[in-house]
């Protein structure tokens, strides 16, 4: 979640600022691309043309300097998430200048896999431009974990991370095509022009928790692999041994959750004199 609300307020004025030069240019804004990419009508379509017709007057010192503020910040959230899970020692500020390259290839990515979807998109779920876009995919979230590590991840360490995220990627994109249209409605009929917010946030929900679960996924794979390399063999029982200590400590968790069950009712109800 908070990788999500990072990315809410860094890629949406981000998106803006890209959709105010692209309509100088004689492209459509972003209102406009969001409606078509995802078919949207009625209310929800109405919604996103508040949201990005309301903010896009204009940008000055202090809309530049708060863009610029969420970016990093956002740049730093995924900078946690490769250290914290590769077990690094945090770089912090040291490595805002990996974070703002990191962010204009996260600018082209997205605009690379926006026109792919644009010329590719056909049918309800779009599995041609999907696809397509697996490979750059790959390519995008490997670079990413390297440049945002400073180069203390290996690439070839990343690969299980990234052909882990790019297929489950391209599925989240799949559901989002096909679930978002009725979540802009629903959102925008109760709550208004502010329901396409919660819906944006809703996807990118579903984008991080994709991203989080493949970036652990890509490290245990790469361990394995790792131990595989070195000829190290697990003991034939231990998954057995593992499941074992799973149940005795739910067990565990079970009895003391109807110990204090009991203990609270003992104390409403105490027994008469």
């Amino acid at each position: 979640m908070a990788l999500a609300s990072g990315a809410l307020t860094a890629l949406i004025p981000l998106a803006i600022l890209c959709g105010a030069v692209l309509t100088r240019l004689g492209g459509k804004d972003v209102a406009d691309r969001t409606i078509d990419r995802y078919g949207l009508t009625g209310g929800g379509a109405e919604a996103v043309r508040q949201i990005f017709t309301s903010t896009s007057a204009g940008v000055g010192i202090f809309g530049t300097l708060f863009l610029m503020v969420s970016v990093l910040s956002f740049t730093r959230a995924m900078q946690r998430l490769f250290e914290q899970i590769w077990e690094l020692s945090p770089l912090s500020v040291r490595n805002t200048p990996n974070g703002l390259r990191w962010a204009l290839a996260l600018l082209g990515y997205l605009a690379a896999t926006s026109w792919l979807h644009a010329v590719l998109g056909r049918g309800r779920l779009e599995l041609a431009a999907s696809l397509v876009v697996v490979p750059l995919t790959a390519v995008f979230f490997v670079w990413s974990g390297s440049v945002l590590s400073a180069k203390r991840i290996l690439w070839q360490d990343l690969l299980p991370f990234g052909v882990v995220t790019a297929p489950l990627t391209a599925v989240s994109s799949m559901g989002a095509t096909f679930y978002l249209p009725h979540l802009f409605s629903s959102y925008a009929t109760r709550y208004g022009a502010v329901g396409a917010v919660f819906a944006m946030l809703s996807a990118l929900f579903c984008a991080m928790f994709v991203i989080v679960g493949s970036a652990a996924l890509g490290r245990e794979v790469r361990d394995e692999l790792d131990r595989i390399r070195r000829g190290e063999r697990p003991p034939d029982d231990e998954v057995r041994q593992e499941w074992d200590n799973v149940l005795g400590q739910m067990r565990l968790r079970w009895q003391t959750t109807r110990e204090q069950f009991s203990h609270r009712r003992r104390n409403k109800h105490p027994n008469p004199p």
